[in-house]
């Protein structure tokens, strides 16, 4: 599987150092361009049924992935299946979508019937991903599937922490019918093994935070190839006066706590209409108290990753209540649970001066604010040099307008994120420091291809050497633009 029984375990690449880890993926890359060549010319209909099976595999075996996500991470199960479901409609979608996207689509040519104009859409190469360990199945395979589609090769280097849920889903992959040389695995630190991919691929996708992210997309500069990447995020979640408040607050929950708050596009800060911020607090608080705290079906919230993860997400609530902040809910790791549980965490009147309150927490930390009227809101929304997601909860036509004013690549009205994600048909990705290109929709696919032009001139040259030209043909010429301007109003 991936660099298969040849390149040994995780331990064994620990063992060996950067030289082992530089000709791993070296070989990792030789391999999959050999198996991308024969995969470019597989009809596009039988690359299509392989991730229709891939669907149905994905869905089969959800338990043992779902217990293999939660071994690796720590989330609550009920967070593993959520990535269970969104591979499995992510190669639905792009197997169903592929076969508009990748045929060679006519346009408009240089003179109407005389000019035959195609763009075609081909495979970039060897594709790159440098997957995080806080979606270990989703943002590995999901990006790999329509790069595959595309008639890519993948290397995929999956987070230190979270290698078995990558390797299992290539064996799946492979069950389906892939080819096991086109989509390789290659595990290893993002030092050695994450730039040695970058050194070599044709297209690199990140999913991380923006400090790496900048670096990356420096040495993808350098080497003049596409990049794409999903970045940190500080999301807001506005709620307007014309909100229910006790439907908000439910929302919110769900919005600030799923994954553990480990979630690029979780909500880390709230803004409330003061008309209705009294109901919704008190509301939010205690619902947030409720929420139960475990590995389990039943339970609610999971742990973090790691104990120094739980330091992390520590070091910010102190950090804001030494400087003033105060805690409603949470505030406190969770030692009789185990060493990586933090409790979810609510906080108000927290200082501008705090790290919280502008810096990516990544746990299940929250703070509340007071604001009067959407334009106090949104503007509080946009102060930010993050824009990956946004939640607004009010009357739809208003939250409507409001989104409209929001610096953020995705708004969900009356939900936190998931209406947004499961839109496979839209584009979702960040502005400003949260991230550059897209997944999901169209773009998510043909980012993975080069456009070529075809044209076809009949009948009747456009000019040059040769072609006699001078000024009857500059006035025929005037006059064909003039007629092009009115037939294409």
């Amino acid at each position: 599987m991936g660099i298969r029984a040849g390149w040994k375990s995780s331990a064994a690449w620990r063992r060996g150092g950067a030289n082992l880890g530089c000709m791993s993926v070296q070989h990792a890359f030789d391999t999959a361009r050999a198996a991308q060549r024969a995969w470019a010319t597989t009809p596009l209909r039988q690359r299509s049924r392989i991730f229709l099976r891939y669907h149905d595999l994905v869905l089969a075996h959800r338990d043992e992935l779902v217990d293999l996500i939660q071994q690796e991470t720590g989330k609550a199960k009920h967070n593993a299946f959520d990535e269970v479901m969104d591979v499995a409609i992510t190669a639905r979608h792009y197997a169903y979508r592929a076969k508009a996207l990748l045929a060679p689509a006519r346009v408009r040519g240089a003179m109407p019937l005389v000019t035959r104009t195609e763009v075609h859409r081909a495979p970039k190469g060897v594709v790159g991903v440098i997957a995080p360990w806080n979606y270990p199945l989703s943002l590995a395979v999901s990006d790999a599937v329509a790069a595959l589609i595309a008639g890519n090769a993948v290397v995929l280097k999956p987070d230190t922490q979270t290698p078995r849920t990558a390797q299992r889903a290539h064996q799946l992959l492979v069950q389906a019918g892939l080819p096991a040389d086109l989509f390789q695995v290659v595990e290893g630190s993002g030092r050695t093994v994450g730039q040695e991919i970058v050194k070599r691929c044709d297209f690199l996708m990140f999913t991380g935070s923006t400090a790496t992210g900048r670096k990356l997309a420096a040495q993808a500069g350098e080497r003049l190839i596409g990049f794409s990447a999903e970045l940190g995020g500080k999301n807001p979640l506005l709620v307007l006066a014309s909100a229910n408040p006790e439907t908000a607050a439910r929302g919110a929950v769900d919005a600030c706590f799923s994954n553990t708050g480990q979630l690029c596009i979780s909500v880390e800060r709230i803004y409330v209409d003061r008309a209705v911020a009294e109901v919704f607090l008190e509301q939010f608080v205690a619902l947030t108290k409720r929420l139960r705290i475990g590995h389990g079906w039943g339970d609610d919230v999971g742990s973090l990753i790691s104990a120094e993860h739980r330091s992390r997400v520590d070091a910010f609530v102190h950090d804001a209540v030494d400087k003033g902040a105060t805690v409603l809910a949470g505030g406190e790791a969770l030692p009789q649970l185990g060493d990586t549980f933090y409790a979810p965490t609510i906080l108000v009147d927290v200082p501008e001066d705090s790290d919280l309150y502008r810096e990516e927490v990544f746990g299940p930390v929250v703070f509340v604010e007071v604001v009067d009227g959407p334009e106090v809101g949104v503007e509080k929304m946009n102060d930010t040099d993050y824009g990956l997601n946004a939640s607004i909860w009010g009357a739809e036509d208003e939250a409507r307008v409001v989104a409209g004013h929001v610096h953020a690549g995705t708004v969900n009205i009356n939900e936190g994120y998931a209406a947004a994600w499961a839109s496979m048909d839209a584009p979702m990705g960040g502005w400003k420091q949260s991230g550059v290109g897209r997944r999901h929709g169209d773009e998510g696919l043909l980012k993975y291809t080069e456009a070529r032009t075809v044209a076809a001139q009949r009948y009747v040259p456009l000019g040059g050497v040769g072609t006699g030209g001078g000024k009857r043909v500059a006035d025929t010429m005037a006059f064909a633009l003039r007629l092009g301007k009115r037939l294409l109003r």
